[in-house]
């Protein structure tokens, strides 16, 4: 590969390869050398724009929580706007992998290992969770000022339990637990919304 005009786009297009690289193989013994395949490139390309692997993989976790954050906010905008139910029923389904093979998610897990090693990763780690917070709280308050729900507890409290909540079922269901099928996991996480919102409709 030339030395390419557009820097920007070549490390983009490398950072998609090396998640996909991870999806695949995992973080242990990840090598420059299979990203370079992934992405169809020489290795001394690779290292040109990321000479230090450790800065590729930050970087795809970076991407890998900004695109799940969006996917996520859109999933809860396209809902009806004044449907306070549609609007959490919605985020509930964006948050939960939709089978064991979910390349989103199966990243997510797999680059939030690295949070205990590193304060980069253990930021986003933390910044992802946050976000996702807040999505909630606002879906809850907007949904308490409407009259849908009757909360138990600070929506912020709440929203942190919804969160915790999908963050387990995910992982189980990411791990090949047999027990915990996305249809099921989602259903229960709903059965806690009623009970937590009053709202019998969720």
């Amino acid at each position: 590969m030339g030395r390419p005009r557009n820097q920007t786009a070549r490390r983009e297009a490398l950072v998609t390869a090396a998640g996909r690289a991870i999806a695949q193989r995992g973080l242990e013994g990840l090598r420059i050398k299979d990203i370079a395949d992934e992405a169809g490139v020489s290795q001394g390309s690779v290292l040109y724009y990321y000479p230090e692997l450790d800065d590729l993989v930050l970087e795809v976790h970076r991407g890998a929580v900004e695109s799940f954050l969006a996917s996520r906010q859109q999933a809860y905008e396209d809902a009806p706007a004044g449907d306070a139910v549609a609007r959490l029923r919605a985020l509930v389904a964006s948050g939960l992998p939709d089978s064991t093979e979910n390349a989103v998610h199966g990243l997510l897990y797999e680059l939030h290992r690295r949070a205990g090693r590193s304060p980069g990763h253990a930021e986003l780690m933390t910044s992802l969770y946050a976000r996702e917070v807040a999505l909630y709280t606002t879906a809850l308050e907007v949904g308490a000022a409407t009259g849908a729900f009757t909360l138990g507890a600070s929506a912020r409290d709440l929203a942190h339990g919804l969160v915790a909540m999908e963050d387990g079922y995910g992982l189980h269901i990411i791990s090949h637990n047999a027990a915990v099928r996305p249809e099921s996991a989602r259903a229960l996480i709903l059965a806690h919304a009623r009970a937590i919102t009053g709202c019998a409709a969720l």
